[in-house]
């Protein structure tokens, strides 16, 4: 019931105007608030800072800084794989990268008829950045690319301003001279209503992942010998999930960033402590390989206290996380053979209303802040925002810092060897100290390496599969040990190093023994410099109550450890051209300015803000003259009708969304109930009846209008031989 409710809240917060509260006449509950507003995307040029992809491509040259991207397609992805960390378990690219002929984009059609020989391209960066890139690509960049259209569509971070940009690149081909503009953020937000990017669930069949997909694609290249930019077109669901892996965390951002900024409070001492107390928490969380840490009391007062007090009085219905999945389409379901005939191509292009990115969804989850597990989401949330570099230099920071206070643990232990004496069973278990269980293999009845199978310390550490390098010489009853996990060396949950294992056994009895294990207690610098920070004039920038300073705040940290400051990033993009639009976007509910007819007049409150553009994705029927206008509203007549009609129907009834789209309303101050039965539907919708009336000479009927198909209606363009 519980789930039900919060589920029927999100949807009645689509009705609401941003941040608002409002009571369901069934409920007595307060609605959530969206940490992402899917009516409010934001302003289109960014507040502050650049795209991440801005500043990756940017290059500086005798004083002047441009952006210069590779050509081709392959040169492009190649940059971006030299600058990522490679699996060497893996067969995977560091970029992922899938093929959708026959998608949900805005430039779903730029390819028809022939979606096989181009299809889309999607890439979205899960690696960590390599050793020698300032680069925190991971989960922050995301590319679209339609070789048909010349575009290149970006979702990448901007971590100056805490939210993702959305951009494209027109112009993208071979001689081209590409041209970077930030995008339409009203238009974005119809389909990325989490304002960040989205991706099909599982089984992701409009990627090369169906086999059907695949098989056709492979037909392409066996006759035209294409080769779709060095990507393998027969691969399994592995690429798609790591893609959907990839947008889930990113989803995460914006929550990260709303409680570190909102969370805390004001700027005051309070708010910084509540602030430098998080990221000593993420700091702990990404050392410690996320483990479970028992908060302690300074953190339950400066930390637990202060964002439940905020949450209740901001957000009490709890905060609504966007949702980056749209359902699973199958495009080629129940089609045996691919058409010859250009229309039955276009007409396997149609998305169905179910499966619309368009649609409004509703939140993932509720997030509470009294809830079991809110403190693990913030603190997981907030550990995204470390890399793995920053982790690796922090523990070289740590390892170098002199007068480490080390505590140690004993455990009384079992010890069992086999006949004859190669290995010996060790179990050992304490209340107060270490309960761990492994073998340790023998070299001339002498412990020389081994693996804990489970490590287990008071306070949360749980740690399984740690391999035991020896230290120095070893006798018949003793042996030390470093411990390893992976590359690294395993700390505890509270984030302390685990540092020498000692194992002895007993010569009297060699059924019993001891282990012991030193801690050397060195997250305590981290602790103090972050406390010594929050307090410091400094404090009141790191700490502030504004995006995430993630660069500086590594910086001055590595600083406060004794270690050389890093390189900062992106030097080349602080003196790129300002970011620009290729045209502005209308205001949402504006008038044209320009003279046009009462009858055209009309559309523009609710229909430029997506369709008075410079691009034909969707199509810019809105733009130009008066006359020109008109002669485009008469030409897709047909496709406004049915789009406009079908809020006249239930949903599980529509062939095709609405528009303007749901999850855009109420930025018009309306919900789905009232556009439905508004003046100005009702007006639009007779206009555009009268204008089929007199081209056909009979009213239009929808049912008969939809008979062959929506893409077999006349498109909204006229189509250019």
């Amino acid at each position: 019931m519980k789930l039900r409710n919060a589920l029927l809240a999100g949807l009645l917060g689509l009705a609401c105007g941003p941040g608002a509260v409002m009571w369901a006449a069934a409920e007595t509950r307060p609605v959530p608030t969206w940490v992402v507003d899917p009516a409010v995307p934001g302003d289109d040029l960014p507040p502050v800072g650049r795209s991440l992809f801005d500043q990756f491509f940017a290059v500086a040259r005798n004083g002047q800084s441009a952006i210069e991207l590779p050509f081709p397609f392959t040169a492009l992805l190649a940059r971006l794989d030299a600058q990522l960390v490679t699996d060497p378990g893996s067969a995977l690219p560091p970029a992922k990268r899938v093929l959708i002929p026959l998608g949900r984009s805005l430039q779903r059609t730029a390819a028809a008829p022939d979606y096989f020989a181009f299809p889309r391209v999607v890439v979205a960066v899960d690696a960590e950045n390599g050793p020698n890139t300032k680069f925190f690509l991971k989960d922050r960049l995301y590319l679209g690319y339609q070789e048909k259209s010349a575009v290149l569509e970006v979702i990448s971070y901007n971590e100056a301003a805490g939210r993702f940009e959305f951009q494209l690149v027109k112009d993208y081909r071979a001689g081209g001279q590409p041209q970077v503009f930030y995008a339409n953020r009203n238009l974005c937000f119809a389909c990325h209503q989490n304002g960040s990017p989205i991706f099909s669930r599982a089984l992701w069949d409009e990627t090369n992942a169906n086999p059907q997909v695949a098989a056709l694609l492979t037909v392409e290249v066996a006759t035209t010998r294409r080769r779709f930019y060095g990507i393998p077109v027969d691969r399994g669901i592995d690429i798609p999930y790591a893609i959907d892996n990839a947008t889930e965390r990113a989803n995460g951002f914006a929550l990260s960033q709303k409680l570190w900024r909102e969370g805390c409070g004001d700027n005051g001492l309070p708010g910084r402590r509540c602030r430098a107390g998080l990221f000593t928490a993420a700091l702990r969380h990404t050392l410690s390989g996320g483990q479970t840490w028992a908060p302690d009391a300074n953190f339950s007062q400066n930390v637990i206290a202060p964002q439940r007090s905020e949450a209740r009085r901001r957000w009490p219905g709890g905060l609504a996380v966007g949702n980056p999945d749209i359902p699973n389409r199958n495009p080629l379901q129940n089609v045996a053979e691919w058409p010859t005939e250009p229309a039955a191509r276009i007409a396997h292009s149609h998305v169905a209303a179910r499966f619309e990115p368009l649609a409004p969804r509703p939140p993932r989850e509720i997030w509470q802040a009294e809830a079991p597990g809110a403190l693990t989401t913030l603190v997981a949330g907030l550990a995204e925002f470390v890399s793995a570099p920053d982790r690796r230099q922090i523990e070289v920071a740590l390892a170098r810092l002199p007068d480490i206070a080390t505590t140690q643990l004993t455990a009384p232990c079992r010890i069992s060897a086999n006949t004859p004496a190669s290995r010996w069973s060790v179990n050992c278990a304490s209340s107060a100290g270490p309960s761990l269980a492994g073998t340790l293999n023998l070299t001339a009845g002498r412990p020389n390496s081994g693996q804990l199978t489970r490590l287990t310390l008071p306070g949360g550490t749980a740690l399984s599969n740690l391999d035991l390098v020896p230290i120095g010489p070893a006798t018949a009853n003793e042996a030390s040990f470093t411990l390893r996990l992976g590359q690294q060396n395993p700390r505890s949950a509270d984030g302390h190093t685990l540092g020498r294992l000692t194992v002895r056994r007993n010569a009297s009895d060699p059924a019993v023994g001891e282990a012991v294990l030193d801690i050397r207690q060195d997250f305590t610098a981290i602790e103090r410099a972050m406390t010594r920070l929050a307090d410091s004039p400094q404090g009141e920038t790191l700490f502030a109550a504004r995006a995430i300073p993630r660069e500086s705040l590594l910086a001055v940290l590595l600083a406060e450890l004794g270690a050389p400051a890093p390189k900062p990033c992106c030097q080349a993009a602080q003196n790129l051209p300002a970011p620009r639009l290729e045209v502005p976007s209308a205001a949402l509910g504006n008038l044209v300015s320009a003279p046009v007819e009462p009858t055209l007049q009309a559309f523009y409150p609710y229909c430029a803000t997506c369709h008075q553009t410079a691009e034909t994705f969707p199509p810019n029927f809105l733009t130009g003259n008066g006359a020109q206008v008109a002669a485009r509203l008469r030409q897709c007549a047909p496709r406004l009708y049915v789009r406009l009609a079908m809020a006249d129907l239930q949903p599980e009834q529509r062939d095709k969304t609405p528009m303007p789209p749901e999850s855009m309303l109420p930025a018009f101050a309306t919900h789905s109930d009232r556009w439905r039965n508004s003046a100005a539907r009702k007006t639009l919708l007779a206009q555009v009846g009268d204008w089929l009336r007199a081209e056909t000479g009979r009213s239009p009927n929808l049912n008969e209008m939809l008979a062959g198909g929506y893409e077999a209606l006349r498109p909204c363009l006229p189509t250019t031989p």
